[in-house]
């Protein structure tokens, strides 16, 4: 309404100036204009819409620069749109995200119970991508806000897990292909359902002999637990034995005359058949206890065995399943390592997302580790006769995207391990950046890049400390949880600018990989 009516007032004034004044008023506002307010007046960014049918969304690119946001399915741009992204001081961080949550009709718990329809959240300490008013310039608190109607058009369209890349310029996808990107195997495609099947029959079935293993190291165990009282008992009563014929003994030893002899004598052989009474049930109680003993350690050996196996078909079955799924892989320059990320669309044990497998993290070499590769997202957007078309956005200069994946070595068995399922929506994102600590069991890859404003990331409250999950085989057995360790929340440095501050993600320890 404020626009509006200072849209109406000038334009009354010019009605009564005639063009004399017209021209007058405008040399005014000439002068009196500032490169602020130039730099607030509206954008006039149409919606839009492809003149062709929709496919599956595969990823949003929100622009920073021109304010916007575009939408892309397998062929290209689906939906176009303005935005507000966040205000000087607030900003909207540019970097690499993915849907973690949807909310049909989110309230902010942060800014006095702020209505946020349509919200898609791409970060859990709220950077979401929301309906909301667009005055035509960045105004938001850092996140992005949409046009209602068009957040509302598109909400039902999105599934947890898209990429959303904010650009602090214009991007857009290109065609690209290069031999390290994935080459699924159709054969092996066609295989996987059918051996998820069989590894999840066999984790069922290694879960069930885990239970009868561990009931019968349990059962042994009770069943052996008396033996320590009764052997002390007959311990004790042997050890009286002998004390009564030591006794004994001494007794005959010091009898003074023949019928001192004889009584001391008749004493003796009492004891002496006590003490032989007590050796021998002692040593029978031995022998009948080391049997026992056996059979705790055997059965224990049997659980420990047995659970082992069990673990191992759980994660096989696991790992089996998630070839069904796309594949996420992110390789930082800043750690060195390659992190791998697939969904397994269990919601979270605490409330709000689904659980991502995390199983996948190892070092690998960057040649000239000291020069930039920039910030690269390479994607595969559909199935070709020989695998998969892929695409490549950049929103950080620095390598070109050929020459940054020519530089590193990727480790041949984690290739040979998720690459011949590889499915459309696969990427692998190159970065110098490390992952955000944002980054978690709730998330796909969190990466902010650290040369670009993000005032609206930083002034937001820290993720709360969350329980981070490892799946068992998605509820082979269990609860569907392996471990839970706690991890601490993201603190961002006060100079985002400073890539040696920069907070990133650390696994709380050392990941398990013996059952590759």
């Amino acid at each position: 309404m404020r626009n509006r009516l200072t849209t109406a007032r000038p334009t009354l004034a010019m009605r009564r100036w005639g063009p004399p004044g017209i021209v007058a008023l405008a040399a005014m506002v000439a002068l009196t204009a500032t490169p602020a307010t130039a730099a607030k007046q509206p954008r006039q960014t149409a919606e839009a819409v492809a003149p062709r049918q929709a496919g599956e969304p595969v990823m949003a690119i929100v622009s920073i620069k021109s304010q916007q946001v575009t939408f892309y399915d397998a062929d290209g741009w689906i939906m176009r749109a303005p935005v507000s992204t966040g205000t000087t001081g607030r900003e909207t961080p540019a970097g690499v995200f993915a849907i973690v949550e949807k909310d049909k009709d989110h309230r902010s718990t942060m800014y006095d119970d702020a209505w946020m329809p349509n919200m898609l959240r791409i970060t859990w300490n709220g950077i979401a991508l929301h309906g909301g008013p667009l005055p035509g310039y960045a105004a938001s608190h850092g996140c992005v806000r949409m046009p209602f109607g068009f957040a509302e058009n598109l909400f039902e369209k999105m599934n947890i897990g898209m990429r959303v890349i904010i650009s602090p310029y214009d991007a857009a996808p290109a065609d690209f292909s290069h031999p390290s990107l994935f080459v699924p195997k159709p054969d092996a495609i066609a295989a996987a359902p059918g051996r998820a099947d069989k590894l999840s029959a066999e984790a069922e079935e290694a879960t069930r002999a885990a239970d009868a293993a561990k009931k019968a190291a349990a059962a042994a165990a009770k069943e052996a637990a008396s033996l320590p009282a009764a052997l002390r008992k007959l311990e004790q009563q042997k050890a009286r034995a002998d004390a009564e014929l030591a006794f004994a003994d001494r007794t005959l030893a010091n009898a003074k005359n023949d019928q001192a002899r004889a009584k001391a004598e008749e004493l003796k052989q009492k004891a002496a058949a006590k003490a032989a009474d007590a050796a021998t049930q002692l040593d029978a109680a031995r022998a009948a206890a080391q049997p026992k003993r056996d059979a705790v350690a055997a059965t224990k050996e049997a659980a420990k065995a047995a659970a082992t196996r069990k673990a191992d078909a759980a994660k096989a079955a696991t790992d089996a399943k998630l070839a069904g799924e796309p594949v996420s892989v992110y390789i930082s320059r800043a750690t060195q390592k390659l992190y791998v990320r697939r969904n397994t669309h269990k919601p979270a044990p605490d409330g709000g997302g689904e659980v991502f497998d995390t199983s996948i993290e190892v070092p690998v070499t960057i040649r000239n580790p000291d020069q930039p590769l920039g910030t690269h997202i390479f994607t595969a957007m559909a199935k070709t006769d020989t695998g998969l078309r892929w695409s490549v956005v950049t929103i950080e200069n620095g390598d070109e995207a050929r020459n940054a994946l020519d530089r590193i070595t990727i480790p041949q068995d984690v290739w040979d391990r998720i690459g011949p399922t590889a499915l459309p929506r696969s990427s692998i994102v190159v970065s110098d950046e490390p992952l955000s600590s944002e980054t978690n069991y709730r998330t796909e890859f969190v990466a902010v890049l650290s040369n670009e404003p993000q005032g609206g990331f930083i002034t937001r409250k820290p993720t709360a400390p969350a329980m981070i999950a490892s799946d068992d085989g998605w509820d082979n057995g269990g609860n569907g949880f392996f471990f839970f360790q706690q991890r601490d929340p993201y603190v961002q440095p006060a100079n985002p600018r400073r890539r040696s501050q920069y907070q990133y993600y650390a696994p709380a320890q050392p990941m398990q990989r013996g059952f590759w």
